[in-house]
């Protein structure tokens, strides 16, 4: 069997490159930055065409401010596109990765917490000892109880999903912070935090893939 084709690396185009991108380059660009979301291209492509930024964070920025702009408008049509972009995050520890970006595959390292082969048993059908098999379990366990914060945190916060930079941290802890702020309640502070989030992981992406064209 050939072994399988390797996932290009992503990349972004030196920032001074971008006001003279074609359309679809500058879509790359912000779904890179950001995940694919329609609602954020409409939104954001002006600016990319008629305004320079010195720097990618500067950019960044920007692109946060028009998003709590957006958050301020008491106008049903602003809020929802704004929920159009911020819903655009792939769901932290979602098995299904058919819409999952490499860059948010990897950021969530292991966060889904699958198992290869079955509890209990080894890649090679051997039986695992009992501290492995109980360790798979608990990491079972522990992705079923991320999947059921997933869907509270959407039945109370209707139109958005929980978005966090997750930064190496494991999952017990972004599983705390889910129950903080799903037990805060507070919808306007949800979106403050979710455009934040966003912001942080696209200066993350930002930093390591800059200028690798």
């Amino acid at each position: 069997m050939p072994p399988p084709t390797p996932t290009p690396t992503p990349s972004l185009p030196p920032i001074t490159t971008l006001p003279s991108l074609p359309t679809p380059r500058l879509t790359t660009t912000l779904d890179t930055l950001f995940e694919s979301s329609p609602a954020l291209h409409t939104l954001i492509l002006p600016l990319l065409t008629t305004q320079p930024f010195p720097s990618y964070p500067a950019l960044i920025d920007a692109i946060g401010a028009r998003m709590t702009a957006l958050s301020a408008q008491n106008s049903t049509r602003d809020r929802e596109v704004l929920c159009g972009i911020l819903g655009a995050h792939p769901r932290l520890g979602e098995r299904r990765k058919e819409g999952l970006s490499e860059l948010s595959r990897r950021e969530q390292g292991g966060l889904d917490g699958g198992v290869s082969v079955g509890v209990g048993v080894g890649g090679n059908g051997e039986k695992k000892g009992g501290g492995e098999a109980e360790a798979e379990a608990e990491a079972e366990a522990e992705a079923a109880e991320l999947r059921r914060l997933n869907r509270v945190y959407e039945e109370k916060f209707p139109g958005l999903r929980y978005v966090v930079f997750v930064n190496g941290r494991p999952r017990n802890v972004i599983m705390q912070d889910m129950r903080r702020r799903i037990d805060r309640g507070d919808f306007e502070r949800e979106i403050e935090e979710i455009i934040q989030a966003m912001c942080d992981i696209a200066n993350d992406r930002a930093k390591k893939l800059e200028n690798t064209e």
